[in-house]
């Protein structure tokens, strides 16, 4: 079975940027709940049918039972995707029969603002975690580093600290290892 490359997580490409001068007050934020293993098909589907999308995925490397290093590229939220579109991109995705159910998202905003975050923290390259509950914390804002601006609220753990990214819609986010001197309360 052939090894794919990296595929696209965002379309367009451009989709944050594109959300802030989209003018059609009939698009917003669908989180859609997929069948198993079925994000990446169902997101190659949602590019070829012009519709925009964002599937959050974090490399992950391996080797095989016979030594040979081998890369993937996984969800960071398994059976999640999240759609930007109006009510006949839902419909067409529905179609696509990938797809459990569809969520709408009563904050748009907030999931963008999300969703940026959890974008910037896997561009930067560092190794981040995914977390299925949120656990009460200090919010605060990162003050240097590669995650400069990123806003979260501090876990503490037996390691240490970290900041924890939040998908709030979800209930999930993404943990990032930070020294106490790049944070500051907000």
């Amino acid at each position: 079975m052939p090894i794919l490359a990296q595929e696209p997580e965002l379309y367009p490409d451009n989709l944050f940027d594109a959300i802030q001068v989209d003018t059609a007050q009939d698009r917003q934020w669908f989180a859609v709940h997929t069948r198993p293993r079925s994000e990446k098909t169902l997101a190659r589907r949602l590019a070829r049918d012009d519709i925009w999308f964002h599937l959050p995925v974090q490399q992950h490397q391996y080797r095989t039972p016979k030594g040979r290093k081998c890369t993937s590229y996984l969800p960071l939220f398994p059976s999640y995707l999240f759609i930007y579109g109006d009510h006949t991109d839902r419909f067409r995705a529905m179609l696509t029969d990938r797809i459990i159910r569809i969520l709408e998202v009563p904050d748009g905003e907030q999931l963008t603002f999300d969703l940026r975050q959890v974008q910037q923290a896997l561009e930067s390259g560092a190794t981040v975690r995914p977390q299925s509950k949120l656990i009460p914390g200090a919010q605060v804002r990162v003050t240097s580093g590669p995650f400069e601006n990123l806003e979260g609220r501090i876990v503490k753990r037996q390691t240490g600290d970290v900041l924890l990214v939040a998908v709030h819609y979800l209930q999930q986010g993404i943990t990032i290892s930070l020294e106490d001197c790049q944070i500051e309360a907000i």
